[in-house]
Order: structure tokens, then C-alpha cells, then sequence
């Protein structure tokens, strides 16, 4: 067998291939390795269905710059760059071509295997040149604010509530202290680490920049800081859209996530955010990773009520004769009144709870049984780690 595929690979002209042929292998093979849920590979691996949805979305154009702070294998990198270089959205020339192919593109990744296989990826690409100055930072993106602004911020941040760092004790043993980040660009000072890349996001954004991230659902209802960075989301940046996702899309077991749309603003008395719309993509969706994963096509409806070209003309799904309906809006003031300014809401009956005759199947309820135990015992782990310290 290992011989047969030697020769295939052998016979191949790797030479004369386009640059979209060969990241397309090299994206499969990191495909490939985020299902190896032992490695954790995985997180660094965001969908590409996903990710194609949200840069169709807020279709960026050219000669903008696009940067994510924790950017993985640059999933999101690449589907920009598909986009702005299709023919079918923009017609470039010469400047422009340079332009994405040198200027567009800026990241960060802390993990070194990760980072190497981002510039590898990218290149193959045909992003950026492989003896220039790399695209990607190895630096943490949240010490310190570089002071760089961008048009554009696409990110799925690590998942993990803590920021923490690892020491080596007296004993010559590795451990993990959790820390806060102390920035003055920050509202808040906290260890969560969602609610400071949600804020690192705000603070490199021009004042007409837009974002389009991944948030566990943590960062909708929890209180304290996470209250104080809604509040100022709120009143700092229009947060237009916010479109729930269902689990089992992504290969870190058990993660409820959320994606969040907004425009950054200037300042102003008043807050930017007039009302929020939501699509609930996850009650009575059932997706698994490899039986049923989710796929652009699953999103098309969402991607039409969002309406790119001019998101201002939208009509809801929703009415008291559809209360099924995936697509609503609250307003500012239905919002700001929630309890803990909550952005956590459902409406939709879940036909799990209230019809035991359509349950799903049975490997879907178990999958999640599983999921549920382990985000359970993770929890627990973090406790006993934070009792020792």
C-alpha cells in the first residue's frame, strides 16, 4: 500500500500545479489533521463552511487591510482572499493584485507548529512571499496594542475562559497561573479570555472597520466584566447581527459558540447599536463532524435574510403566526433592560423538550450525552487546578 502511494505521489507533477491546486491539498491535509481529536489540532481549525458564510457576509474589498489575532491555519486568510480575487465580485488590476497579495493580509499565532503551518498554508496560496517579512506575528496579539488599525477583523479566538501562562515551580514542575491583561485601551480588566480578544478586536479596528468573530456563548450572559464589555459594545460599535450556531460543527467536543457582527463607531453620546438581529441556527439543528457537518449551503437562508448588499432592508422571519421563525430583531432598549444586559436569547420551542416522538437520533443524543459529561468534568478540572494554586 505504501508503495502504490509513493508511486501516485511520484507521477504527479507538483511543479507545474497552480498555487489553488496545491493549498487546496494542503488545506484538506489540515482538514484531515483537525479530525485527529488526540492531537488537538482541532482548535485551530475553524470550519471553512462557517467561515465562507461570515466573509460572504461582510464581503470585503480591495485594497483593505484584514487581520486576525489569533488566526490558526488562516482559514480565514484564505477565504478572504478567494473572494476578493474571485472575478465574479471584483474585476482587479495590477495595484490591487499586489495589494492583496502583499499588504492585505496580518495576523498573529502564539503556537509555533500552528503559525508554521498558517505561512505555509498561505503561501501555497499565493499570499505574501516566502523569504519576505511574515505575514503572521508569533507575538501575543493581547499584551499590548500595537497601534496598527484595520479595515477588517475576521477571528475565531481560542476557546478557553482563562488567560494563563505557564511557569516552572520550585519543584521543576510545569504550572498554570491565570492572569489579567492590563491595558488601558481595555473597559475592563479580566481573565476571561474571549472578553479580552472581543475587546483587543474593538481597539484595532478603524473608526468605519467592521468584525465578524466567534464567541462562546459565555460571552453573552456572563456578568461582571462580561456585563461592562456588553454594555460598551452596545455603546461603541453597532452590533447589528448575532447568529447562533448549533453544536457539533466544531471538533473541540461540546462548544456552543455565536457568531457577532458589528461596525466599529466614533464616539458618541448615544449608543451606536439601535437593535441587534438574531438567526437561531442551533435549536432543533442537529449537526455531527463527520455524518452531518454542517455546510455553506445549510446557511443560505441566513446568508439571504442578512442581506450584504444592503443589511438595512431586512424582514423578519418571526411574527406571533411564526413563532418558529429563525430571523428577529430586539431593540436597544428591549436589550439594555435584560438582566446582566444579557444577549443570550431563544424563542424557538425546542421540539427535544415537547415532542418525544421526533427526538434525534439515537448516536446524535448520545454524541451530545458525551459532550455534556465532558465539558462537565473539564469544569471540574479547572476547579481542583485553581484549589491547588
Amino acid at each position: 500500500m505504501l508503495h502504490r502511494v509513493i508511486s501516485m505521489i511520484d507521477t504527479e507533477s507538483w511543479v507545474m500545479m497552480g498555487a489553488d491546486v496545491k493549498g487546496d491539498i494542503y488545506e484538506g491535509l489540515l482538514e484531515k489533521n483537525a479530525e485527529d481529536t488526540k492531537s488537538g489540532a482541532g482548535q485551530y481549525f475553524t470550519p471553512r463552511a462557517l467561515i465562507n458564510v461570515m466573509v460572504a457576509c461582510i464581503q470585503p474589498k480591495p485594497e483593505k487591510t484584514i487581520a486576525d489575532p489569533a488566526c490558526g491555519t488562516g482559514g480565514f486568510f484564505l477565504s478572504a482572499y478567494d473572494f476578493i480575487s474571485d472575478s465574479k465580485n471584483y474585476q482587479l488590476d495590477k495595484e490591487q493584485k499586489a495589494f492583496l497579495k502583499h499588504k492585505t493580509f496580518h495576523g498573529n499565532e502564539i503556537v509555533p507548529n500552528t503559525r508554521r503551518m498558517c505561512l505555509m498554508n498561505m503561501f501555497l496560496h499565493n499570499i505574501g512571499e516566502i523569504d519576505s517579512q511574515p505575514l503572521i506575528s508569533a507575538n501575543d496579539s493581547l499584551i499590548a496594542d500595537d497601534g496598527m488599525r484595520y479595515d477588517y477583523v475576521l477571528a475565531n479566538p481560542p476557546f478557553g475562559k482563562k488567560s494563563s501562562m505557564t511557569s516552572t515551580n520550585e519543584e521543576g514542575e510545569l504550572e498554570k497561573e491565570n492572569f489579567t491583561y492590563n491595558r488601558q485601551d481595555f473597559w475592563t480588566s479580566t481573565s476571561n479570555k474571549q472578553l479580552n480578544f472581543v475587546q483587543h478586536i474593538h481597539t484595532i479596528l478603524k473608526a468605519t472597520g467592521q468584525a465578524t468573530i466567534v464567541v462562546p456563548d459565555n460571552v453573552l450572559f456572563e456578568g461582571g466584566a462580561g456585563e461592562v464589555v456588553r454594555k460598551k459594545l452596545l455603546q461603541n460599535t453597532d452590533l447589528h447581527t448575532i447568529l447562533r450556531l448549533p453544536t457539533g460543527i466544531f471538533y473541540a467536543n461540546g462548544v456552543k459558540a455565536n457568531v457577532l457582527f458589528f461596525d466599529n463607531k466614533p464616539a458618541s453620546k448615544d449608543p451606536w447599536t439601535k437593535e441587534i438581529w438574531y438567526y437561531d441556527y442551533r435549536t432543533n439543528i442537529h449537526h455531527t463532524l463527520k455524518k452531518k457537518p454542517m455546510r455553506f449551503e445549510d446557511l443560505s437562508e441566513f446568508l439571504e435574510l442578512y442581506n450584504p448588499e444592503n443589511r438595512f432592508e431586512r424582514c423578519e422571519t418571526y411574527s406571533d403566526k411564526k413563532p418558529d421563525g429563525r430571523w428577529r430583531k430586539f431593540s436597544y432598549e428591549e436589550i439594555i433592560s435584560r438582566d446582566k444586559t444579557t444577549l443570550d436569547i431563544f424563542w424557538i420551542k425546542d421540539k427535544s423538550l415537547t415532542d418525544l416522538d421526533n427526538l434525534p437520533n439515537p448516536d446524535v443524543l448520545a454524541l451530545e450525552i458525551v459532550k455534556n459529561l465532558e465539558l462537565g468534568l473539564e469544569s471540574f478540572r479547572k476547579i481542583v487546578v485553581q484549589l491547588d494554586n
